[in-house]
């Protein structure tokens, strides 16, 4: 069922409204699940993760116990318009939480959102990347959070768990905000903007009936997931260009590489010359690879995952 969580007025008389589907089950105020994702207006693989689990859980209606909640768009005009941001304010919508009633109409709008969202035995909060890197799915969880968060990650058949240092997480974040007020609540990361993997999605979406099933709100046999590997700041190497130029890769996605091989080359289309050679700092998985070839100096071009091959 449809339901309004939040609006606001626009200035030319239409209304700004934040939906989610509601689908309960028996005893539907026992557990209570949130998948949120359109934060960002160009990452658009959790619009398939919403459509098809949506789907799913209607067919499985007569095994659900308690509610799940799923939000497809929480920036809405920003999947329209295909704009990352919050359009005509130039503002990362996942910079603004926990929001406000007092301030701009989008912090109005956050504040609503993290309220509705409060109290949900587990949040996942979807998100693609951007158009410029493509990333392995994967979850990212603050080290403050680590010891409760982890238990749950383990079950969202991820490839890969990266635990922050709490130094570089933001606290304006929807996930951080939620779990400073006590609502467990998961980043997922994975595949690249503008795009839709749907072998990606549909990993996820198996690893939410897990989670489900391990909170007791699917009455189905045990669903097993592969663990995740689970990485800390210390084992991610980065690479990032020197130069500015066409990035051509030398490597693969999710592709083991050895310390001093490389990665990739900096490309000069004026001149011909290679403008960089870019060499991976450690050994490992590349996780993270540039997807989007225009790249300038500081550019990130890739993260390394260290570690032995299995």
């Amino acid at each position: 069922m449809l339901q309004e969580v939040v609006s606001a007025q626009l200035p030319v008389g239409e209304k700004l409204a934040i939906q989610k589907n509601r689908i309960a089950g028996a005893n539907p105020e026992a557990r209570r699940i949130a998948v949120v994702t359109g934060t960002h207006g160009d990452e658009l693989e959790g619009q398939y993760v919403a459509w098809k689990l949506a789907r799913l859980l209607e067919k499985k209606r007569d095994r659900l116990h308690g509610t799940v909640d799923i939000y497809p768009a929480l920036n809405p005009l920003g999947i329209s318009t295909i704009y990352r941001g919050l359009p005509g304010f130039d503002l990362d919508m996942n910079r603004i939480f926990p929001g406000s009633s007092t301030e701009t109409m989008y912090e109005y709008i956050a504040q609503g959102i993290v309220q509705d969202i409060a109290g949900a035995d587990l949040c996942i909060d979807i998100h693609a990347s951007n158009i410029f890197l493509r990333e392995i799915p994967q979850i990212r969880i603050n080290e403050k959070n680590a010891q409760e968060l982890l238990p749950l990650a383990h079950f969202l058949n991820m490839d890969f768990v990266w635990v922050h240092g709490a130094a570089t997480v933001l606290e304006s974040t929807l996930a951080y905000s939620l779990n400073d007020i006590g609502t467990p609540t998961l980043v997922v990361e994975m595949g690249v903007g503008m795009r839709i993997t749907e072998s990606y999605g549909n990993q996820l979406i198996y690893g939410i009936f897990a989670a489900m099933n391990h909170l007791g709100m699917l009455d189905e046999p045990y669903i097993p997931v592969a663990p995740p590997i689970v990485s800390t700041d210390g084992h991610v190497g980065f690479v990032n260009a020197a130069e500015s130029g066409i990035f051509l890769p030398r490597v693969s996605h999710v592709e083991r590489v050895e310390k001093g091989q490389t990665i990739g080359i900096i490309s000069n289309p004026f001149t011909g010359e290679i403008s960089e050679k870019l060499l991976s700092p450690i050994s490992g998985m590349v996780f993270t690879l540039r997807e989007y070839p225009l790249v300038n100096e500081g550019s990130l071009i890739a993260r390394v995952l260290g570690g032995a091959a299995s």
